[in-house]
C-alpha cells in the first residue's frame, strides 16, 4: 500500500507551486543540458536561454540539435551552442569533454537529461553494455568525472563556492531498485530481464552515482542532485510500441512542459544549493523518503562508482 500511495505521490503529483518566472537570473553562467534537442531538455534550454545562460546543447545528431537551435533562437532571441555527444560510445566522450574546454574555462550546472528507454531489447552501446545502462548510467558517468575538474575550480570562482549537476532519473528505479551488474553486458543474466527492468536499473543507478558524487566532492562546491521530471509525454517514448506510446504518453503522461520543473528547480532555485545528495521529484518537490533504502546504499552506491571507473579508465 505504501509503494502505491508513493506511485501516486510521484507520477500524478499535486498542482505545482514553483514556477518558471522564478528562475533568477543566469547571467554569467554556462550550462551544459545532455540529449537536449527535444523533449524535456529542449524546453530546459530555452527557459536557461531566456534566463541569460550560456546554454550548450550535447547531442547526438548535429542536424536535429541545429534545427533546435534555430527554432530557440526565434523564441528568445539566444543562441543554444552545438557540443556533440554520443554516450553510447565510450570512444568518442573524451573529445566532447576536450572540445567543450577548448572554448570554456567555467562550467555552472550539468544537467545530465539525455536518455533511452524501451529500446528493442537487443540493443547495445558500441563498447557492448545494455544501451540503457551503457547510455542513461555508464555514458554519463563518464562525461561527467571528466567535466570534474572544471566543475571544482568553477565552484572557486562563484559566491556561493558552488554548482551543480542535474542527474536525470526516475520513479522508475522502484522497479528495480538495485544493480545486477552481470546484466550490464549481455549474457544469460541480462536476457532474463525484461527491457522495463534494465530501464528501472539505469535510473537507479543515475542516483547512486548522483549520490556518491555528493560524497566525494561535495567539500570541493559540487551539489549533486537526483530528481524524478514526472510522468510526462516526451522523445524518450519514441522507441516503444505505437499502440504502448500512445497509451503511455495520452492517457497516464503529463504535458511535456510541467516536466521541465523540477530540473529547471535543481539547476537554477537558489535553495537547491542547500541539497547535495538530495533527490527532487515531481513537480519541484523536495522529497526526503526518497529514494528508498535499496537505491540510496552507500556501500552500492561506492561499488557502483567503483565499477564504472573502471570500465572507462581505458578510454
Amino acid at each position: 500500500m505504501g509503494n502505491f500511495h508513493s506511485y501516486i505521490s510521484h507520477n500524478f503529483p499535486p498542482k505545482p507551486t514553483y514556477s518558471i518566472d522564478q528562475i533568477p537570473d543566469l547571467t554569467g553562467q554556462v550550462i551544459i543540458v545532455t540529449g537536449s534537442n527535444a523533449g524535456i531538455g529542449k524546453l530546459v534550454v530555452e527557459q536557461l536561454l531566456k534566463n541569460n545562460a550560456k546554454v550548450y546543447m550535447a547531442a547526438r545528431s548535429q542536424e536535429r540539435a541545429e534545427a533546435a537551435i534555430k527554432e530557440l533562437k526565434e523564441k528568445t532571441g539566444k543562441e543554444a551552442i552545438f557540443l556533440k555527444l554520443d554516450l553510447s560510445n565510450l570512444t568518442t566522450i573524451r573529445s566532447t569533454v576536450e572540445d567543450f574546454l577548448s572554448k570554456e574555462t567555467q562550467l555552472h550546472v550539468l544537467m545530465n537529461n539525455a536518455g533511452v528507454a524501451g529500446p528493442p531489447k537487443n540493443a547495445l552501446t558500441t563498447q557492448g553494455y545494455d544501451l540503457q545502462f551503457g547510455t542513461n548510467t555508464l555514458g554519463h558517468f563518464y562525461f561527467t568525472t571528466l567535466l570534474i575538474p572544471i566543475l571544482t575550480s568553477t565552484a572557486k570562482t562563484t559566491p556561493d563556492h558552488k554548482v551543480r549537476v542535474v542527474h536525470t532519473s526516475s520513479w522508475a528505479y522502484h522497479y528495480y531498485p538495485k544493480m545486477n551488474y552481470n546484466s550490464f553486458k549481455d549474457g544469460p543474466a541480462r536476457s532474463k530481464m525484461d527491457g522495463f527492468a534494465l530501464y528501472a536499473q539505469s535510473k537507479t543507478g543515475n542516483i547512486l552515482f548522483s549520490n556518491e558524487l555528493a560524497k566525494r566532492y561535495g567539500d570541493q562546491g559540487i551539489v549533486s542532485i537526483s530528481i524524478h521530471p514526472g510522468s510526462v509525454r516526451s522523445e524518450l517514448q519514441r522507441t516503444l510500441p505505437l499502440g504502448i506510446k500512445q497509451l503511455v504518453q495520452y492517457v497516464l503522461f503529463y504535458p511535456t512542459e510541467l516536466g521541465a520543473l523540477t530540473p529547471l528547480y535543481a539547476a537554477t532555485a537558489p535553495e537547491c544549493a542547500d541539497y547535495n545528495g538530495l533527490y527532487i521529484t515531481a513537480w519541484a518537490r523536495l522529497d526526503r523518503s526518497e529514494p528508498n533504502p535499496e537505491a540510496s546504499d552507500p556501500a552500492e552506491a561506492r561499488q557502483l562508482w567503483e565499477y564504472m571507473e573502471e570500465q572507462v579508465k581505458d578510454y
